[in-house]
């Protein structure tokens, strides 16, 4: 049966990957977007 651990260890990928993709995001500075857009 799948329990805590289990989910556990899912739940670490899905936050590595969810800092990976905050940190690379652009503001919309580096963007190049216009204000009021």
């Amino acid at each position: 049966r799948l329990g805590e651990g289990s989910g556990a260890a899912l739940a670490i990928g899905v936050l590595q990957g969810a800092v990976a993709c905050h940190s690379g995001m652009a503001t919309f500075a580096e963007a190049g977007v216009a204000a009021g857009a």
